[in-house]
Parts: C-alpha cells; sequence; structure tokens
C-alpha cells in the first residue's frame, strides 16, 4: 500500500512530468522551476485557508485574550475558543494540510532525484514511450542539480524566504508575548516562546537540510518558499482589504 502511494501516486506522475517540461524546455533547471509553479499552483487551495485565518489573527487576537482572562477551566476555554473560531468561519487545524502535502511532495522529489534521476532514467516509470529516450542534462548554471549546492548559494536563499514567510504568516513576537502577560496561563507562555523560537528555527533547518540535498531539492525549496511568500501576501493583503470594508 505504501509503496503504491509513494510510486504511483505522487514519484511517478512528478518524474514523469519532470522529464516531459524537460524534453520540451532542454534545461533541467528550469523545467524544476516549472515544475514548482505547477505543483505549487495546483496545491493552491489548500493554502487559502489558512491564509485567511492569519488575515483575521488581529481580530481574533482580542477575542481570545478576553476569553483567557474570563475563564480559568481549560475544557471551557477550548470550547469558547471553537466557538470564535466558528463565528470567524476558521479551522484551525486546516493550517496542517498545506504543510503535509508540501512534504509528501518534497519526499517525492526527493526520490525521483535520488532513485531515478541520480542513477539513470528508470524506463519502468514513464507513462509515455516518446520520453524513453529523453537524456536529462544535470547541469543548470554552475550546479550539478543531484549534488548539493557547492557555494550553498540556493540553500541560503530558501533560508531567508523561509524566515520571511514565517513573519508574515505567525503573528509577531511582540503581539503574541503582550497576550501572554495578560493572561496568567503558563501555557501562553510557552507558546508565545514555541512561535517566536519557529521563526527562526525554521530557516536555520531548511539551510542545513538544504545544504545536504541535491541542489535539484534545494532549487524547488527555494522556488516553492518564494512562491509560498508571494501568494501568501497578495491573499493577505485581499483578505484584510475585504475585512477592512466588510467594517
Amino acid at each position: 500500500m505504501l509503496n503504491f502511494i509513494w510510486t504511483d501516486l505522487l514519484t511517478k506522475p512528478i518524474f514523469n512530468l519532470l522529464v516531459f517540461l524537460d524534453y520540451y524546455t532542454g534545461n533541467l533547471g528550469i523545467s524544476i522551476i516549472l515544475l514548482t509553479l505547477i505543483l505549487k499552483t495546483l496545491l493552491f487551495p489548500t493554502n487559502i485557508p489558512n491564509i485567511k485565518m492569519s488575515s483575521k489573527k488581529g481580530d481574533l487576537d482580542e477575542e481570545l485574550r478576553k476569553l483567557k482572562e474570563k475563564y480559568t477551566d481549560k475544557s471551557v476555554l477550548a470550547q469558547k475558543q471553537m466557538e470564535i473560531y466558528k463565528k470567524h468561519g476558521i479551522n484551525p487545524a486546516s493550517g496542517c494540510l498545506p504543510n503535509i502535502l508540501q512534504f509528501l511532495v518534497l519526499i517525492a522529489l526527493y526520490r525521483v532525484f535520488i532513485n531515478t534521476l541520480h542513477n539513470g532514467l528508470d524506463n519502468g516509470l514513464f507513462y509515455f514511450k516518446f520520453l524513453e529516450n529523453a537524456s536529462l542534462n544535470l547541469k543548470f548554471l554552475y550546479l550539478d542539480l543531484s549534488k548539493p549546492d557547492p557555494l550553498y548559494i540556493l540553500p541560503v536563499l530558501a533560508g531567508i524566504v523561509q524566515f520571511v514567510l514565517s513573519k508574515s504568516l505567525l503573528p509577531t513576537a511582540k503581539k503574541v508575548q503582550k497576550i501572554a502577560e495578560k493572561t496568567p496561563s503558563q501555557t501562553d507562555d510557552v507558546m508565545s516562546n514555541m512561535q517566536e523560537q519557529m521563526i527562526y528555527i525554521a530557516p536555520i533547518m531548511t539551510v542545513f537540510i538544504g545544504a545536504t540535498l541535491p541542489s535539484g531539492l534545494a532549487l524547488y525549496w527555494f522556488i516553492s518558499s518564494l512562491y509560498s511568500f508571494l501568494q501568501t501576501y497578495l491573499l493577505k493583503r485581499f483578505y484584510t482589504n475585504r475585512n477592512i470594508k466588510k467594517d
């Protein structure tokens, strides 16, 4: 079952799309960029709830703060918080789906690079006969896309974009800290610290992991993060302006 999911549902389609794009562009780097844009566009609907929630965060913060001051019982507080989320049309769990899908795609791409591109094209994976004679040029700019970036440029760029993206999605540390200071629960302090730390930990992990992976994956990660940032920025502006007009 797992082999079917990884191979037939993820690896094969991504592999064929990548080789198909390379067949017509003649450049694997450009093909990876196009592949990233296609995949991110297909996953676009899953990101909307998360960005919508982020754009309403300012309105939610004050309401949630008042709830935490009013209710000390955790079960009652959780129930009241869910009522607030429901009132604003927000599902807190919806933010997990884009990350899960992104992770699955990243693993599938890793399998494509490690098990197929690096070791030679596997004809058993092809959907189209005309692609079976395709040959991939792994050179892109100064990179061998099957090997890590020797200059660490792509991992660092991916880390920078990841940092900016995290700052745009998460509430600012000062805002979270103010809420935590006004509530007696230690849980607020822990969550505040975790959110603040993740803003910095995630980009650092991106740099270190990207520096060890094939540069083709680092290129995907950079373009994917850049796409996500632009998408988040534009959608947050849209939802924020719409909320202002409603008010």
